[in-house]
């Protein structure tokens, strides 16, 4: 049985031209799908770019977006990473009030505790970079938060099937949603 509010995580491999994630995510959007993530980034392959969604939903909402994506013509496959042992990571960029003495301190030793780096010092606020899952990522802001953040950015979730699994190329597998 399905849980209702359950997170999935797809991949789309989908061609490398102008306004392909304008229409992907209007008609998502038009179909009434709330996209939690989504980042999007050129392979390796110039012509190709992948889009990595994240949903929230039960598994008819899964197939629902999953076969809408495939009715879309710039898409090549789209793959439910979630469906796999997955790898997934997320960025951060963190601005944070960080005046000279302990507070700084205290902030660099939290930075390297969560295997961030601190990556500009200003005279009042120091910024901070940090990937990892998601849940790190939250752990970290909260921390930060007393501290005083002056500014946040985010990526969304990027994820890759971990090797040894038989779909871990999209390129490669066929596509879970086919009808």
């Amino acid at each position: 049985m399905s849980q209702s509010n359950q997170r999935h995580v797809l991949s789309a491999l989908v061609q490398n031209v102008p306004g392909v994630l304008a229409h992907i995510s209007g008609m998502l959007a038009s179909r009434g799908f709330n996209i939690d993530s989504l980042a999007v980034g050129e392979t390796d392959d110039v012509l190709l770019s992948r889009m990595t969604f994240v949903v929230v939903g039960d598994d008819q909402v899964l197939e629902q977006v999953g076969k809408q994506l495939e009715k879309i013509v710039t898409v090549v496959k789209v793959l439910d990473v979630s469906s796999s042992d997955f790898v997934e990571r997320d960025l951060l960029l963190l601005k944070v009030k960080a005046p000279a003495g302990s507070a700084r301190s205290e902030i660099r030793e939290l930075v390297d505790i969560f295997r961030g780096q601190i990556v500009d010092v200003g005279p009042e606020e120091v910024m901070i970079e940090i990937s990892g899952r998601e849940t790190k990522v939250q752990a970290f802001i909260e921390r930060m938060r007393s501290y005083g953040i002056t500014e946040l950015v985010r990526t969304g979730r990027i994820a890759m099937v971990r090797s040894g699994n038989e779909s871990s190329a999209i390129d490669e597998s066929e596509s879970r949603f086919a009808s």
